[in-house]
């Protein structure tokens, strides 16, 4: 059987690698010596080859047949060891080696290099100052990742070779080849702006086009400043883009971009495989790992005496039922009044040593599980740029004294590594701002489902604050904490809006709820299913 087009399909258009002659031969003698018969099967065969490609050190976008027949060789090494390791399977193994609590001011910084067509890490250790050349290089990261999305998109992906389908595929146009086309149409991918004078507009790498939205319909998603978007519309005399249709642009599923860029250490905790992953998540779907659980509170106000007798229960129910979750996730505001004088800074303090005083007469808890602490946008002692950094060590001391090393916490947002699995955890009011920010493409209110809207616009556009400087500020240094890229196993957006689950391109988001306001609710995340339930203290009264 004749694989070139699936070879080429692999390797050149998801991977934008070019095959020398006597590359794409060996090849197919490869997939020929395995007996490989179906499109299937080869191209499982052929993302192995073209990954272990991507991670040698001397590759190059030509691939030779050399290099080809080295990448070649390790892999049967890989396989062969493999299978070897999989019969000594059945040793005990502990989960809190396999956490990991990951802050945003330690991820590494990495930028999308359009030479290279690959990530780099940057040479210099982010600051919190920044400079002036970081604030226009973290706009063009994010560009620049979301237009590779867009590249390797089936459709915008043209035909290996000549024919009727060759014609067909979407093409983006950059502003500076409007100029003098006007009365054609086109389609164009950039930024949502403002002009100084304040008219909504388009900006790419090469320049900006003023838009009129009048005559454009309802779209999918929450459309805000700050949003790469596809626009497609008719370029006028007057040097203005009447668009006719807007869209956020397509996104890429975790398994597609850890295929391509799964040698990079995105987080800083050592990159892994695919496949090590996959194992990992294999085993958390072990029967005996069934009850591996982490467990999310938003707005824990601890001032409240309500909220520390809901956690009791909570926690006598967890003991009673000898179902303890893994991590306990508390979410800010840890308070529902203002900290200004000493007195209320006494009373935020006491606060968090009556939740250790809890937690302690818990010893199965206590000793068994992790507490992270995220902040909210109301707790004091920081500012309203993201990332937030956490709760400073003086008022929390006494709490980290009794739970030890079982207490982290953490910035907003963080993240958590467990046992193959990637969760994003941040903590805003999103639902609030977008919605207050919206441009004049409005969402069809009477269908729309609002949430699904704000889903999607957060993982289309691979970040978790799609929004202008002027609008949510952002240390341009340390934006790649807030980056959604490659997609996470799960994103919790813990807001103050009505709580709810849903799954999108394969990326589980929820929302918890306000632990007060939403019945004394709660979700569990479950690490064999990476998937949470909605839970609460329904029959619990004060």
């Amino acid at each position: 059987m004749d694989f070139r087009l699936v070879i080429l399909k692999v390797f050149t258009r998801k991977h934008q690698l070019s095959l020398q002659a006597d590359a794409m031969t060996l090849l197919q003698q490869i997939l020929t010596d395995h007996e490989i018969t179906n499109t299937e099967d080869a191209i499982q065969s052929l993302e192995i080859l073209a990954k272990e490609y991507l991670l040698q050190d001397d590759c190059s976008t030509i691939v030779t047949k050399p290099l080809l027949q080295r990448v070649y060789e390790t892999v049967v090494e890989k396989s062969t060891a493999a299978v070897t390791d999989g019969s000594q399977s059945s040793e005990i193994w502990d989960p809190d080696h396999h956490l990991y609590f990951i802050d945003a001011f330690e991820m590494p910084r990495w930028h999308y290099s359009l030479e290279r067509k690959a990530f780099e890490k940057a040479i210099q250790k982010p600051n919190i100052a920044g400079s002036a050349e970081s604030k226009a290089m973290f706009l063009r990261d994010r560009y620049n990742i979301i237009k590779q999305i867009i590249l390797r998109n089936e459709n915008f992906s043209p035909p290996a070779f000549a024919g009727k389908d060759r014609a067909n595929y979407l093409k983006l146009t950059s502003t500076k080849n409007l100029l003098g086309r006007a009365g054609g149409r086109f389609l164009l991918f950039g930024m949502l702006t403002r002009s100084p004078e304040g008219r909504l507009c388009l900006e790419d790498l090469d320049g900006i086009v003023p838009l009129n939205i009048s005559n454009t319909g309802p779209s999918e998603g929450l459309f805000t400043e700050g949003c790469f978007v596809l626009v497609e519309g008719d370029y006028n005399d007057d040097g203005v883009l009447d668009v006719i249709a807007i869209g956020h642009p397509p996104s890429e599923r975790r398994a597609t971009a850890r295929s391509i860029y799964g040698h990079i250490d995105f987080l800083g905790k050592g990159a892994t495989t695919v496949l090590q992953d996959d194992n990992w998540i294999l085993q958390a779907q072990r029967p005996e790992n069934a009850n591996i659980t982490i467990l999310f509170i938003s707005d824990v106000r601890l001032d409240d005496e309500r909220t520390l007798k809901g956690l009791r229960t909570l926690f006598e129910q967890a003991v009673d039922a000898d179902v303890i979750p893994k991590i306990f996730v508390f979410c800010g505001n840890f308070t529902g009044t203002p900290v200004g004088n000493d007195i209320e800074m006494d009373n935020y303090k006491d606060s968090f040593t009556a939740l250790g005083d809890l937690v302690a007469e818990f010893p199965s808890i206590r000793t068994s599980s992790h507490f992270l602490f995220v902040p909210g946008p109301g707790d004091p002692w920081s500012s309203d740029v993201l990332p937030r950094r956490p709760i400073p060590p003086a008022f929390i001391n006494r709490l980290q004294a009794k739970l030890s090393k079982r207490a982290i916490f953490a910035t907003n947002p963080c993240r958590v590594k467990f046992m193959g699995q990637e969760i994003v955890i941040y903590r805003h009011d999103l639902m609030g701002k977008m919605m207050r920010n919206l441009v004049g493409v409005k969402p069809d209110l009477e269908s729309a489902d609002l949430k699904r809207y704000l889903v999607q616009t957060i993982l289309d556009q691979v970040h978790l604050s799609p929004l202008a400087l002027t609008i949510q500020a952002t240390s341009w240094e340390f934006d790649h904490a807030l980056r959604l890229y490659p997609m996470p196993t799960a994103v919790v957006l813990a807001d103050s809006y009505e709580p709810y689950e849903l799954t999108y391109e394969g990326c589980h988001v929820f929302n918890p709820g306000s632990f007060l306001t939403n019945n004394y609710g709660f979700s569990t995340f479950y690490m064999a299913t990476s998937r949470s339930m909605p839970g609460g203290l329904q029959s619990f009264r004060i």
